[in-house]
């Protein structure tokens, strides 16, 4: 076939056309504020150009250590500059971070650190025992280093060869890095939950990672050099991707060990911060904080919120305290956050409790998704726009993972056709926006009725008295399924079974109503996903 006149003398070369790595970011950062504040911590207080001179020298001190392409380093650690540092220093040298759930058990992690084929492990003190017991679990030969936090409050000692500092020591600030000859290169490797058997290793690119960080500035509207306050987990899909996201805004990374009330609110205060991100449960936390802990935020305060969809009564109540609130979806699979509830002005003038509903949706794609639909998992023929007819998500893009490591079968099940299946059942609207109803697990099949777990969570959210709750399938002899509801009161708040029930039937179809509610905590997750596995065990054995 003949080249036509566009295709004649124009080649790719190194002056037009780069491989895409978040890489970029912070040398761009360092460059051009190497003065502004990247990281806070405690005492800690660093600058893009100091972070810059320390990534550079980390990233040298693993290439000395055999750290490279096809290498992994695995850590388990909390919100800590280091953990920021490693988004940047372990890409520069070919190699690929494994973020570990901090949740996780021994025997788990050991999976883990087998199965990434693990060099190095690096351990912050919180989680040395279980550490501990994954590295003899997984018998393999590899370096251990400690990452000492001043603001860990335990005493677990070290087990590792050595520190962070002692490797940082080792690297040179002026050696070269490695960037990227082919930007569908490996850059993370993050683990699925493993609720149902061993976890899987879904492995990310260069490419991705550049385009979804951009996505999350772009499709939030966050201008350059936001304060952003980690409430969200590092580990959990690197971060969203805002490791990357805050170099290419020159923002400041708020780090936080802990997500609790008090320190989120009085760090909120102390560092005048713009954004955060995390699962409703923290909407929930700072919604029902005490009143004296809510005085004098800064305006305006952008919250994202993922995993479950978010109860329209917990927006409506963060939103009261100053804190706009957008709603995003993703999985771990899309590099987290990959639709977004992006709002329109025409919804401003709703009333509350409708403008929550809306944000309560979970929205359209990302910019840089190229395609979502909902549509029959064996057909894969799109589902009507009617807000009513269930089908499953499928996703299409540069931010889908490049498949799930040295796992075939999953791979060859999940990508498909040309298309993701997310495996989380919603309803497409009229305007576009999808409507997650369910995971495929979740979904309650009652007397032949479908019922969504997510709608009943909505109508109880929506109580006074009612704090938490989630809803689980109960085996039954004669429905097959009925709703089961755990409930968690406001403090000094008391109700009956009976008294939850007949709340429901009031304000939604009767037979969606929960048959048994229990009064109980809820698991959780680190990232304060809540457990439903866990609860429906406790279901069935009931």
């Amino acid at each position: 076939m003949t080249a036509n006149i566009y295709e004649t003398d124009l080649p790719k070369t190194g002056a037009n056309y780069v491989q895409l790595s978040p890489i970029a970011f912070i040398e761009r950062a360092a460059s051009v504020y190497p003065n502004y504040t990247a990281v806070v911590h405690g005492k800690i207080r660093r600058t893009w150009g100091e972070t810059f001179n320390r990534v550079k020298k980390m990233a040298n001190a693993l290439k000395k250590r055999g750290i490279g392409p096809g290498k992994t380093v695995s850590v388990i650690l909390a919100n800590t500059p280091e953990m920021f540092e490693l988004h940047f220093a372990v890409p520069m040298t070919g190699g690929v971070l494994n973020t570990i759930n901090t949740r996780l058990d021994a025997a788990t992690v050991g999976f883990i650190l087998n199965h990434a084929e693990a060099d190095i492990f690096m351990v912050d003190p919180e989680f040395a025992d279980v550490a501990k017991g994954a590295v003899e679990k997984a018998g393999r030969e590899l370096l251990v280093v400690d990452v000492p936090d001043e603001m860990y409050e335990g005493d677990n000692g070290p087990i590792g060869a050595m520190t962070y500092d002692d490797l940082l020591a080792e690297g040179d600030a002026d050696a070269e890095y490695w960037k990227p000859d082919d930007e569908w290169s490996a850059i993370s490797l993050n683990y699925t939950s493993g609720t149902t058997g061993d976890p899987k290793g879904v492995v990310y690119h260069h490419r991705g990672a550049y385009l979804n960080a951009l996505s999350n500035a772009h499709d939030w509207g966050i201008k350059p050099h936001p304060v952003y306050l980690w409430t969200l987990p590092m580990f959990h899909c690197n971060g969203w991707c805002y490791c990357w996201t805050l170099a290419a805004l020159a923002g400041t990374a708020v780090c936080l060990r802990a997500v609790r009330e008090k320190p989120i609110l009085d760090l909120i205060r102390q560092e005048k911060v713009t954004h955060f991100c995390g699962a409703p449960i923290v909407l929930n936390t700072l919604a029902s904080a005490p009143d004296e802990l809510k005085k004098d935020l800064p305006s305006p305060i952008y919250a994202m919120t993922a995993a479950a969809p978010p109860p329209a009564a917990v927006i409506k109540r963060v939103e009261a305290m100053g804190i706009s609130v957008t709603h995003a979806y993703g999985l771990t699979e899309t590099y987290g956050p990959a639709v977004v509830c992006a709002w329109k002005s025409e919804w401003d003038s709703l009333p509350d409790d409708e403008r929550a509903a809306m944000k309560a949706r979970q929205g359209v794609r990302y910019t840089v998704l190229d395609d979502i639909m909902v549509a029959d998992p064996d057909t894969m023929k799109p589902v009507p726009k009617d807000g009513e007819t269930i089908g499953e998500i499928f996703f299409s893009g540069n931010n889908v993972m490049k498949g799930y490591l040295k796992n075939p079968e999953a791979n060859k099940k999940s990508l498909r056709n040309g298309w993701f299946a997310s495996g989380d059942l919603a309803v497409m609207h009229e305007d576009n926006y999808i409507e997650i109803k369910d995971r495929s697990k979740d979904i309650i099949i009652s007397g032949g009725e479908n019922i969504s777990s997510i709608e009943i969570e909505g109508v109880l959210y929506k109580h006074d008295k009612i704090a938490e709750a989630a809803v689980v399938a109960r085996p039954d002899e004669k429905w097959g399924e009925t709703p089961c509801a755990f409930v968690v009161l406001r403090q000094g708040e008391t109700m009956t079974e009976e008294e939850v029930i007949e709340y429901c039937k009031e304000n939604m179809a009767r037979f969606k109503a929960p048959k048994t509610v229990i009064f109980d905590e809820l698991p959780k997750t680190s990232t304060g996903k809540i457990q439903k596995f866990v609860l429906r065990k406790k279901a069935e054995a009931l």
